[in-house]
């Protein structure tokens, strides 16, 4: 399937550990899908070992028009495209290229509780120049928490304060 106009990407949830198998079926469907991946530290009783999962688990990101919504719920293991009742809602293009630049920066990154407050900042160096997210001061280091709004759902990343510039919002007074 080629991106057009009608195209969109959406949150789409699938069965607990299936993430990985739905997006290879969904590439073999020609349906574009992201699945971002985190490596973290498993422990087994005779080992501990670096593995991928995702930093979202139970979800995918799929971009397709919705004449495909039934090509993809007919996939096995996706439960639901994400959305209000039955209408699916798109996250927004910005919170994808967002999570992509920061699994693809190689920084440390971990999955996060969601933020609804906090200050919004402009990364304005490294690999992340030019991102926005929210910033906190999280176990005495600096993250960027990058959200993806519609999953109520966040990662947070390692970064440089040197690198942050706060974004002034509409709501925020200017000191006079």
């Amino acid at each position: 399937m080629t991106v057009s106009e009608s195209t969109n990407w959406f949150a789409v949830q699938v069965k607990a550990t299936h993430e990985k198998r739905v997006v290879s079926m969904l590439d073999y469907r020609g349906i574009e899908s992201y699945l971002p991946l985190y490596e973290s530290r498993r422990h087994w009783r005779d080992r501990i070992k670096q593995v991928e999962v995702p930093l979202f688990p139970g979800y995918i990101f799929s971009r397709f028009g919705l004449a495909e919504r039934g090509v993809l719920l007919k996939t096995p293991s996706v439960t639901r495209v994400v959305g209000i009742g039955s209408t699916p809602i798109p996250v927004d293009e910005r919170e994808i290229a967002a999570i992509q630049a920061v699994v693809n920066s190689g920084l440390r990154l971990a999955p996060h509780p969601f933020l609804r407050v906090g200050h919004r900042v402009r990364i304005e160096g490294g690999a992340l120049y030019g991102l926005e997210g929210l910033i906190t001061d999280f176990r005495r280091r600096n993250h960027l928490i990058v959200s993806v709004t519609l999953l109520q759902r966040s990662v947070a990343v390692e970064i440089d304060s040197a690198w942050v510039t706060p974004i002034k919002t509409p709501r925020e007074k200017v000191p006079a």
